[in-house]
């Protein structure tokens, strides 16, 4: 697998500030997952009107291009892609290697 960033880094305890985790709603009564570490992901954020006459065919800054370097801050480039490709989410909502959570019974 690939090095991982650092909002998915295992880390040797759990912080609820950057590890997927569930709390309870009380006024609703069900149980709510929090992905704090989504904050992390990259935004190339402003919006603008579509003109497909300027917009170029490859983008030496845009994370997804073929053969560009991923947004995760790793060496991970894409392949040189010419039709459709899937991408594996560099950011999942629900992180595989994170610390397990031990709960305190005295509480």
């Amino acid at each position: 697998m690939a090095s991982q960033s650092p909002a998915t880094q295992t880390s040797s305890s759990f912080d609820f500030n950057h590890h997927s985790h569930r709390r309870f709603n009380p006024l609703t009564h069900s149980w709510v997952l929090c992905s704090p570490h989504r904050t992390q992901r990259p935004w190339q954020g402003k919006q603008e009107d579509d003109d497909l006459s300027t917009r170029p065919s490859y983008d030496p800054s845009c994370y997804l291009c073929p053969t560009n370097t991923r947004a995760n801050g790793t060496h991970l480039q894409n392949p040189d892609y010419t039709d459709t490709y899937v991408f594996e989410n560099d950011f999942p909502a629900v992180q595989q290697n994170q610390p397990v959570l031990h709960h305190d019974s005295s509480q």
